[in-house]
């Protein structure tokens, strides 16, 4: 079995480390035996982790998007309006076709979760929160050398990621289309793209690109 001394930034394919995931994992790993079903690593682009100056923290894989795809925000709803946006403001390329070998390439940026397996009923447990930030998200922020923005997409995700960069929650409160400075690191906070979010009027398309044009300004603005 993996230890935590041995893990990186990615998580092993069969992570030990929260119980109550692998358990589920597990079950769907014998319901639907050709997804990818495991802990979904961070999408980098082509050109590699210098590349990159924008981080993308989601929540945790849906369970018929990212955990059946293996790419994070690849299958669902929330992709749609993700991917969109961030080929709008030229953080990526090609044609999003919700399929990990679909055209679609990053540009500048990454993404990733701040919970990397699915969840039961979409709702991480706060040990969980905890040990994949300690595990894994802290890592994931430290491969970027060239990092300059995060962009966080819901509380969960939030106050993860700014715990994952050293600071207390309270200091770096969310709030949609929030922003702060957090070392040499500024987040952009979003509500998350959710189907539900976006059904119920609380998230519109023009809030959400809202947020990554204020990110890409200041990203123009850094260079």
């Amino acid at each position: 079995m993996t230890t935590p001394s041995e893990l990186t930034a990615d998580p092993p394919y069969r992570c030990p480390l929260c119980p109550r995931l692998y358990a589920f994992l597990e079950e769907w790993r014998a319901r639907e035996p050709d997804w990818y079903n495991g802990p979904v690593p961070t999408f980098v682009p082509r050109a590699g982790v210098e590349d990159v100056r924008l981080l993308i923290v989601g929540l945790a894989p849906g369970v018929r998007g990212a955990n059946r795809t293996g790419r994070p925000f690849t299958g669902d709803y929330a992709g749609d309006l993700l991917y969109s946006t961030l080929i709008k403001y030229g953080f990526a390329k090609g044609v999003f076709e919700a399929r990990p070998d679909d055209s679609l390439e990053l540009i500048d940026a990454a993404i990733t979760n701040a919970v990397r397996c699915v969840p039961p009923e979409n709702k991480p447990e706060g040990a969980e929160v905890n040990t994949c930030r300690k595990n894994f998200l802290e890592p994931t922020i430290r491969r970027f050398p060239n990092l300059a923005a995060i962009v966080t997409l819901g509380t969960i995700s939030h106050q993860a990621t700014v715990r994952a960069l050293g600071f207390p929650v309270k200091l770096l409160p969310f709030s949609h289309g929030g922003e702060h400075d957090a070392g040499n690191v500024r987040i952009f906070a979003s509500y998350h793209c959710s189907r539900y979010n976006t059904n119920t009027g609380k998230l519109t398309t023009e809030m959400f690109e809202n947020v990554f044009a204020s990110a890409r300004k200041y990203l123009d603005r850094a260079v």
